[in-house]
C-alpha cells in the first residue's frame, strides 16, 4: 500500500516567513526534480512527524496531494532543529517511472536465533550494514531486503552476493567490485575464555591421571623392594 501525504503550495519565502510557518505548526519544503520547475510547499508539521517514525516512509514512493494534483515522490531530505522535536525543513524528488532510482533501504535481519554460530557457540550477531543503496525503477523499489543468517557459523561473514535481491534490484556497490560484508558473528571474550579454558581442563585431566598411575607403581616396586 503506498503512503500518502497532503501538502499545499507555498507562496512566500525567506528566512522570516519560514519561521512564521513554523509557528503556525507547518513545515517548509520543496518539491524538485522532473520536467516540472522546483515547487516551495508547506505541510502539516504534526502529521508529517509521525510519518517520519515510519520505516516504510524514508524507502518508498509516496503519494503526494498537492492541492489535488498527485504526484509520485522520494523523500530526499529533512532538516531537524539541534534538540527540539521539529522538522525544519524537507525535501522531496519527482519519480519518473522510466527512469532508475538511487535509494538507500533498511536491511531486516531473520533467524539470528538459529543460526549455528549463536545457537552452538554463543557468538552474537555483528550488523556491519544497516541500510544499502540500491537501484530500480520505481515500481520495483523494496520497503526493506531481507538478510537471512539461518547458515551463519561463528567466525563466518555475510557479504554482498550472498543476499538475496527482489527481481529488478540491483546494488551498484557490488556491480563496482565492491563485495562488502554485511553481517559477521563474533565469540564474546568471557565465551571465549570459558572454551579455552574447557579446553585446557580436558587436555589436563588425562596428564594427571598418568602421574598418579606412574607414582603408584614406583610405589609398588619400592615395596617390591623392602620385601625383598
Amino acid at each position: 500500500m503506498q503512503m500518502e501525504i497532503s501538502a499545499s503550495k507555498r507562496t512566500l519565502q525567506g528566512k522570516g516567513a519560514s519561521r512564521r510557518l513554523r509557528g503556525s505548526g507547518k513545515v517548509p519544503g520543496v518539491i524538485y526534480g522532473g520536467e516540472n520547475p522546483a515547487q516551495a510547499i508547506e505541510l502539516d508539521h504534526n502529521s508529517l512527524y509521525h510519518k517520519l517514525k515510519l520505516e516504510a516512509f524514508h524507502a518508498s514512493i509516496l503519494s503526494l496531494d498537492l492541492e489535488g494534483q498527485r504526484e509520485q515522490v522520494l523523500l530526499r531530505d529533512i532538516q531537524m532543529h539541534p534538540f527540539k522535536l521539529q522538522v525544519l525543513h524537507i525535501d522531496f524528488q519527482r519519480v519518473d517511472k522510466n527512469k532508475k532510482i538511487h535509494m538507500k533501504v533498511p536491511l531486516h535481519f531473520i533467524n539470528a536465533e538459529i543460526a549455528p554460530g549463536v545457537k552452538l557457540s554463543g557468538g552474537l550477531v555483528s550488523h556491519v550494514l544497516t541500510e544499502l543503496d540500491v537501484s530500480c525503477l520505481p515500481k520495483d523499489l523494496p520497503e526493506f531486503i531481507t538478510v537471512d543468517l539461518t547458515e551463519l557459523a561463528a567466525g563466518n561473514t555475510l557479504h554482498l552476493s550472498d543476499l538475496e535481491l527482489p527481481e529488478g534490484v540491483e546494488i551498484p556497490t557490488l556491480i563496482r567490485g565492491e563485495n562488502l560484508p554485511v553481517a559477521t558473528i563474533i565469540i564474546p571474550r568471557a565465551v571465549a575464555a570459558e572454551e579455552a579454558a574447557a579446553v585446557v581442563a580436558a587436555v589436563d585431566i588425562p596428564t594427571t591421571v598418568q602421574k598418579k598411575e606412574g607414582t603408584a607403581k614406583e610405589g609398588e616396586k619400592k615395596d617390591a623392594g623392602k620385601k625383598k
